[in-house]
């Protein structure tokens, strides 16, 4: 495996802007206005937001980049899960604004937000995160409805650290070892799906049940690990829903300077957790003898 660095402190690395430049030299992410979280094991700042993989576009990889435009994925999701028109307020402050303004707006707990809500696990120790709660209160501040948003990318393997060293030496850009994981789509990002969208079935309140946001990328290797879209047959929103909300760089548009590359949505499919966990579960065989193949191969009697 084998890539370049395509974004670098937001930007592209073939952007030589003032801006560009000013946001690698001070670590600033320009999609929240905050030092870039992504770091080395050695604690260095690293910057990358998409890598290009040698034969393929460009893939993001850092959830952050997702969130470009002040956060449009959540307002996306809340106009699908409950229409339009509803102002997004931080958590903690929604009952006050709902009360104030004597009309309906939707609570958001998240990072940087409202502080993320936990769910149980099983056991009853410990429990899983969901990155997003959007809760829907009425003009009087009760509680009517909500939806759960995870948001994924995909992680990298090998290293890209000679990338990043050329490019804050001298703006260039050159091939690095780093690759990405996409292992991580059957043992990690659908196996917790699954048992997210599971356990948010059985909220009496959670009406639309998940929103699953991730680049185009990432959805065509989860559709290609369940046997492609045709085997996830499409339902409206309900409390078992899985909905794919799917974004990628809208590279169609002139590219310029200074200006982030901006994201487009793609893809918005709903499903249902027991159609998801049914196309995981259905595992494609190879064919017969296969081993016996390989082993008479190796022994020279093919």
């Amino acid at each position: 495996m084998a890539g370049t660095i395509w974004e670098f402190f937001g930007y592209r690395t073939d952007d030589l802007s003032d801006a560009a430049q000013n946001a690698a030299e001070t670590k600033n992410c320009p999609i929240i206005g905050e030092t870039c979280e992504k770091s080395f094991n050695d604690g260095v700042t690293s910057g990358v937001c998409s890598l290009k993989p040698m034969t393929s576009d460009p893939v993001i990889c850092c959830p952050i980049r997702m969130y470009a435009d002040e956060y449009r994925i959540l307002q996306d999701v809340s106009v699908k899960a409950f229409g339009d028109g509803f102002q997004l307020v931080p958590g903690r402050e929604a009952l006050k604004v709902a009360i104030a303004k004597n009309e309906p707006c939707v609570a958001v707990f998240g990072k940087r937000w409202g502080g993320e809500l936990r769910l149980p696990q099983k056991s009853g120790r410990g429990g899983y995160f969901v990155d997003w709660v959007l809760a829907k209160l009425d003009a009087t501040g009760e509680l009517e409805e909500f939806v759960a948003v995870e948001v994924q990318t995909i992680d990298t393997t090998g290293t890209y650290r000679n990338g990043y060293e050329a490019l804050i030496n001298d703006r260039t850009t050159i091939k690095t070892t780093a690759g990405l994981n996409w292992e991580n789509v059957s043992k990690r990002i659908l196996p917790q799906l699954i048992y997210k969208g599971q356990v948010l079935q059985r909220e009496s309140l959670c009406k639309k049940g998940l929103f699953f946001v991730c680049p185009h990328p990432v959805y065509e290797r989860i559709m290609n690990r369940l046997g492609g879209p045709d085997g996830l047959i499409r339902y409206s929103l309900q409390p078992a829903s899985i909905t794919f909300l799917v974004y990628d760089h809208d590279c169609g548009k002139p590219k310029v300077d200074g200006q982030l590359v901006p994201l487009k949505q793609t893809v918005s499919h709903s499903t249902t957790v027991y159609k998801l966990q049914e196309a995981f579960n259905n595992v494609t065989l190879p064919e017969e003898n296969v081993y016996k193949a390989a082993i008479l191969k190796a022994l020279g009697k093919e």
